[in-house]
């Protein structure tokens, strides 16, 4: 199993101390947050994207870009990738690149996002974020996994003999999560293309995020893709720690009651009781976690928001550190223990999914073989691969 964190990426006034940090010194706390979770060993580091204040990450592609390079393990991605606001012929090109350059280290989540202007910004109506979301991923898809597209639709230009550059590495597009809080439709579409899903429950309690796991993984069976159990599957989810579990609570709940978000609403007690938000103390965390599978089964990414509503960067990453360090082992050890064989461990590696499509011939082996020259890859690494998504 999966663990890491996702960054919201807001630019807050510390409520303890009064300071604002400016836009350039958060996105670049964003890049030592990203480079200490790899160095912690987590596995994920994911962006959102916004384009409005007090949110800076609008170009999420720069950021990972930038982190492919001074990164090592850690798997880089979106936790939004606003599939309604952007040409997918942009996405196509950006995130192909991303691919290229990370050699496979990424995947992307696509969202509508959560802010209700950003539509009129990009020219785009509200009332039709399903349908957009619809067919611009479906242009996405063909633009990846055809050389020539000629394509017409209702949201943007046709496309005549149009061929996206870069093409995908390897020949295969990268791993897609489609990320929903609430809309089944997204759901749908995830377990119709056999993609995965992320419920990012920060603000639901866990009744609602497990109907909303469950249908997708009902249609995932119901499309072919494989058991129902079988589904990939994210959540997202909040926490704050200090190993006295009472001062976790004294030092988060003035960044609580303050947060852009959820700050003067539900108490910190009453919002920790109905999401997933735990503060608290390792072990707390562990339970709180660890029982999580009991509602969803078993999945295969958890990512934390821990940089956010003004915590001082020394903080974060004393986080990080706390739950690299004392919760992501006990929590993958569980994972794994209770997980039944024929469940996948992870979302699939680039490796994995190059083996799948060559082994059903959906490759050139022209592209591969440039592939194999460049990364240094062999037949042997394709049969170890092969191996791993029949397990």
């Amino acid at each position: 199993m999966q663990f890491g964190i996702f960054t919201v990426g807001d630019v807050t006034t510390d409520p303890t101390t009064g300071r604002t940090p400016d836009d350039t010194e958060r996105v670049r706390n964003m890049l030592t947050i990203a480079r200490h979770a790899d160095e912690a060993g987590l596995d994920v580091f994911a962006t959102g994207e916004h384009h409005n204040p007090p949110f800076v990450p609008s170009s999420p592609t720069t950021m990972l870009g930038y982190l492919a390079g001074v990164t090592k393990n850690i798997t880089l991605s979106t936790s939004t990738t606003l599939i309604t606001t952007n040409d997918p012929v942009r996405l196509a090109e950006e995130y192909a690149m991303l691919q290229v350059i990370t050699d496979g280290r990424m995947d992307l989540m696509m969202g509508r996002g959560n802010t209700g202007p950003v539509y009129p910004w990009f020219g785009q109506d509200i009332r039709q974020g399903i349908p957009l979301a619809i067919e611009n991923y479906a242009l996405l898809r063909r633009l990846w996994t055809e050389d020539v597209v000629d394509w017409s639709g209702k949201f943007r230009t046709p496309l005549q003999g149009f061929t996206s550059t870069p093409r995908p590495l390897d020949g295969v597009p990268p791993f897609v999560w489609h990320g929903s809080i609430r809309s089944p439709e997204i759901a749908e579409q995830a377990a119709y293309y056999g993609d995965g899903f992320f419920h990012n429950a920060i603000f639901w309690p866990m009744e609602h995020t497990a109907q909303m796991v469950n249908f997708y993984r009902q249609r995932f069976e119901h499309y072919g893709h494989g058991q129902a159990d079988q589904a990939i599957v994210g959540l997202g989810g909040q926490v704050f720690m200090n190993k006295d579990s009472q001062r976790a609570v004294t030092e988060f709940r003035p960044y609580f009651d303050n947060a852009p978000v959820y700050g003067h609403g539900p108490s910190l007690e009453d919002f920790s009781r109905d999401t997933p938000l735990t503060v608290g103390s390792p072990q707390q965390v562990i339970d709180r976690y660890g029982a999580f599978r009991e509602e969803v089964g078993d999945y295969q990414r958890q990512l934390f928001l821990m940089d956010h509503a003004g915590l001082p960067l020394k903080t974060v990453l004393e986080q990080i550190d706390l739950l690299a360090g004392e919760v992501v082992p006990v929590l993958r050890r569980e994972a794994e223990a209770a997980r039944p064989a024929h469940v996948p461990a992870n979302p699939p590696t680039h490796a994995e999914r190059v083996a799948k499509a060559r082994a059903a011939g959906e490759v050139h082996e022209q592209s591969v073989a440039a592939a194999d020259h460049w990364t240094g890859r062999t037949a042997e690494d394709d049969v170890e691969a092969a191996d791993a998504v029949s397990r």
